[in-house]
């Protein structure tokens, strides 16, 4: 059977075929060798032996590290999402403004924070609101683990949500305009509800990445899932398995997010098929009917 052509690169001949398969198969070897050894010295050292395992049946590990760890984690992402959601929308608003300053303050906002990784917003967080006790003591490293979650993937966000309305036809603008609506209901009716749901992906993205960077704050003191997998680890002498489980709860966590985050878009998109916009509407109303709203 003749090969299709493709425009993207070469169709190998028979002495590649036979290279590639080749190289799949010592990549193979060397893989499995690799594996071999380290469950050789792993298993040298008794980290593979069911005592290590036998302190994650026992409810007291759970109660004590690992449920108030899970907690800390969900806390800080839950509100850090929220919030950089909020400071996106805003920042990612401001960039379109009319006013010059407006963008500016905005452009220099998103820049710096943007800039700026995560791990430093929130040392400098915890030293700020430390040294002027803005926060009670037992509430400073949540305050500061979110303070540089918000700050990081607002600023991320508000791109996003920049990219996201700029990517739409500016006739509909202009024919909203055309029609003697404002600027803000202009964004308000028209351009957000359209533009939030070709951000959506990108957003959910995002949310992952905060609720994995949330496990720095162990950093700075604050109890979350991977602080607790280390104090676990080191009261019984499991940190192998400790690490395993931790990794685990975090794919759990991180795919019921994107699970969830997934269904809210695929309802979102349901929902607005069959659904005429409002410049369409307008467009197709008779004169003197009011149809904006106002």
């Amino acid at each position: 059977m003749r090969a299709e052509p493709t425009v993207l690169y070469d169709v190998p001949g028979p002495k590649a075929r036979n290279l590639y398969r080749l190289l799949s198969v010592a990549v193979a070897v060397a893989l499995g060798v690799l594996g071999y050894l380290v469950y050789r010295a792993l298993d040298s050292k008794g980290q593979l032996t069911s005592d290590k395992w036998s302190p994650f049946t026992e409810s007291t590990s759970w109660t004590t590290y690992l449920i108030p760890g899970i907690r800390g984690t969900l806390i800080a992402a839950a509100i850090s999402i929220v919030l950089a959601l909020i400071l996106g929308a805003v920042l990612g608003i401001a960039r379109l403004s009319d006013h010059r300053i407006v963008r500016s303050v905005a452009g220099f906002f998103v820049e710096l924070f943007r800039a700026i990784p995560v791990l430093i917003l929130m040392i400098f967080a915890y030293q700020l609101f430390a040294d002027y006790q803005i926060f009670k003591s037992k509430y400073l490293a949540l305050a500061a683990v979110v303070t540089g979650l918000t700050l990081y993937n607002g600023s991320v966000i508000a791109e996003i949500v920049r990219a996201g309305i700029r990517s739409l036809p500016k006739g509909q603008t202009e024919a909203a305009k055309a029609l003697g609506m404002r600027k803000s209901m202009v964004m308000r009716t028209i351009l957000l509800p359209q533009a939030v749901t070709a951000m959506l992906p990108a957003i959910i993205s995002q949310m992952v990445v905060a609720l994995k960077d949330s496990a720095l704050g162990y950093l700075i003191g604050y109890i979350e899932v991977v602080r607790s997998g280390q104090q676990l680890g080191s009261f019984y002498g499991n940190y192998l398995p400790a690490l395993l489980v931790v990794a685990a709860i975090m794919i759990v966590l991180n795919s019921a997010l994107t699970m969830l985050a997934t269904r809210i878009e695929t309802r979102l998109r349901t929902g607005k098929r069959g659904k005429v916009t409002p410049v369409g509407g307008a467009a197709a109303a008779a004169p003197g009917i009011d149809i904006t709203g106002d």
